[in-house]
């Protein structure tokens, strides 16, 4: 079993544990004549970390590929201000030596109480056809085994199995507190939304190892396979209202809300407009949650430099927490 992780590991550490290879790559030392070195991003359900192979690279690099799990021998090191594994010796390992389990993260809710909160939403939805749609997809095991498995996001928020269950359930959470403040807002039209804008991430990734893209996922995406799936079940339904699935459609296919943003279409109704939102609100703080829970010095106000994001993330600081959590001053 694997007991060294990526998040616990410390400047000066030798290690001797499985890794999943995320990336690898020959580089020249600046010095030709030295040869090749070998850059490496071994990763596990904890984290991801910089490792560098100095000696006879080249060679050892054509012994496995991305998307291998290795067995390492290295020691950690500090420089530049992260930490860096400098691999000693690392080969395949086969299947019997490791878990997926310590490779794929995993949602820390739990699945059946999620899935629990989904029924219960379904059963609350008065519209008949959208209630007999939202059967459609929940009523089939196969999709609720796949939709209760699936990663939301490959990096960016919920990247976790699990992660696309709750997306969901959070965004159902938040619709119910928009509608209180906007009843106006189509109840039931929204809810269906929230249940189904995702339903493509079911056949947009591959989660054995690693979390990566279908090649249905890199040709057409999410927002494509989500708005085909619910087509198809909306032509086994007969006399759904035209206007009705048209105005579903329409908020599944722009709640990126943005054509930049991998968005067909920009929201141009209410529910759409109500979607767009939250559903960004709910991926957006679970991404900076993520960032300042993966910071590796707890002890530091600041997270490292985010690079999708442009900015570091403030995460405070203990003492004034403990302060706070003291209560007001007599």
């Amino acid at each position: 079993m694997k007991e060294q992780f990526v998040s616990n590991l410390k400047e000066g550490d030798k290690v001797l544990s499985f890794f999943l290879v995320k990336h690898k790559q020959l580089e020249y030392f600046r010095d030709r004549t030295k040869g090749q070195f070998l850059t490496l991003a071994l990763s596990d359900k904890t984290g991801q970390v910089l490792a560098r192979v100095w000696e006879r690279a080249p060679g050892l690099a054509e012994t496995f590929q991305e998307g291998d799990v290795v067995k390492v021998l290295s020691e950690v090191e500090e420089y530049l201000g992260r930490l860096q594994v400098i691999v000693d010796k690392l080969r395949p390992a086969t299947e019997d030596e490791y878990e997926l389990e310590d490779f794929l993260p995993h949602t820390e809710r739990d699945i059946a109480e999620m899935l629990t909160i989904v029924r219960e939403t379904i059963a609350s939805v008065e519209n008949p056809y959208l209630r007999t749609l939202l059967d459609k997809f929940f009523a089939d095991e196969e999709f609720v085994a796949a939709f209760s498995r699936a990663p939301a996001a490959r990096r960016i928020h919920h990247a976790y199995l699990g992660g696309l269950l709750e997306h969901t359930v959070e965004v159902i959470a938040l619709c119910q507190t928009v509608l209180t403040l906007y009843p106006q807002i189509h109840r039931d039209l929204l809810i269906t939304g929230a249940l189904l804008h995702d339903v493509g991430k079911t056949k947009e990734f591959t989660y054995q190892r690693d979390i990566d893209y279908s090649d249905e996922g890199r040709l057409l995406g999410h927002v494509v396979l989500s708005d085909r799936m619910i087509a198809e079940r909306l032509a086994e339904i007969p006399d759904f209202p035209p206007e009705l699935a048209l105005r579903l459609r329409h908020l599944v296919v722009s709640h990126h809300g943005r054509y930049e943003w991998g968005s067909p279409r920009r929201p141009k109704t209410l529910e759409a407009c109500a979607l767009h939102y939250v559903e960004n609100l709910d991926a957006q703080v679970n991404r900076f949650a993520q960032i300042i829970a993966a910071r590796r010095d707890k002890t530091r106000p600041w997270t490292e430099y985010d690079t999708l994001l442009g900015r570091y993330l403030y995460a405070g600081r203990e003492e004034e927490l403990a302060v706070e959590e003291a209560g007001p001053l007599e």
